[in-house]
């Protein structure tokens, strides 16, 4: 209700993930033609009711590429943001509990990892293990991770610092059980805003490395491989072959943009106005 009151932008974040979800899973009964389908109808066909946003040179049927598309782009930014956040959990609650000569070392390995030019980094690595979905995942979770660390590791170290925390080791409770029963729990909130805001940076990464022709492989209907391939060629001749993938990017990127902030609002009273008791 909160959110329904004040972030009106989040809500329609919201609304827009829930239909990206919605084709993502029903792509097969929603897109009207496969999205390979070559002769769904002529080339450089303008939007009708047939073909709801036209076709391209090849007489696919651009809607049916968009909605397999969302399939594709969540299916990548959802199983990099995973894998980031459980790297980054891992390193940045470690190196914030145990602290001292360990936290330096790995703080200076994170600072040097976050001093690499991101698309230099993702372009080496890409042309070296190849295009493909989980070598895209993979590269991309690396990224999210180094982000992440740094943000994990300060809320475990304000925690470590709490009265309970002395407690547990009062009590004789092992590193492992602190980290997992009173470390971990507290700083859940930053670890759901982090990978909430991370989702709309990996997906303008994925769109950005296929477009560069080092994403998701031919034939799958990458938006990003879209606005490059043949949209690229004919954009004079038929515009809505790249306007509508770009839309769908821009849309995806302004939704988790907007809720992640919602969340972040949400979860730090300072940031909406409430005093802390």
């Amino acid at each position: 209700m909160r959110l329904l009151r004040g972030k009106p932008l989040a809500v329609c974040g919201m609304v827009v993930i829930v239909v990206m979800l919605v084709l993502a899973v029903f792509a097969e009964s929603i897109a009207p033609f496969h999205y390979n389908q070559a002769s769904a109808g002529d080339p450089f066909q303008p939007a009708s009711w047939r073909y709801l946003l036209g076709t391209d040179n090849q007489g696919r049927d651009i809607f049916s590429r968009i909605v397999y598309g969302a399939r594709i782009t969540l299916s990548i930014s959802l199983g990099a943001v995973l894998i980031g956040t459980l790297l980054a959990t891992a390193v940045g609650t470690v190196s914030g509990y145990f602290g001292g000569t360990f936290d330096m070392v790995v703080q200076r390995v994170v600072d040097a990892w976050m001093a690499l030019p991101w698309l230099v980094f993702l372009l080496s690595v890409m042309s070296v293990v190849g295009p493909g979905m989980l070598n895209l995942m993979l590269v991309l979770g690396v990224l999210v991770a180094t982000d992440g660390a740094r943000v994990i590791r300060s809320a475990t170290l304000r925690v470590k610092e709490q009265t309970y925390i002395e407690a547990a080791r009062a009590v004789g409770a092992s590193h492992s059980r602190t980290l997992r029963c009173y470390i971990l729990p507290n700083v859940m909130a930053p670890i759901i805003i982090m990978a909430t805001v991370s989702l709309g940076s990996v997906i303008l990464a994925e769109a950005a490395l296929s477009f560069l022709g080092y994403g998701v492989p031919s034939p799958y209907p990458s938006w990003g491989r879209m606005l490059n391939a043949s949209g690229r060629t004919f954009m004079v001749r038929a515009p809505w072959m790249v306007i509508w993938a770009g839309v769908a990017i821009s849309l995806a990127g302004f939704a988790f943009n907007m809720v992640g902030d919602a969340l972040r609002d949400l979860f730090d009273p300072r940031l909406r106005g409430v005093q802390e008791p």
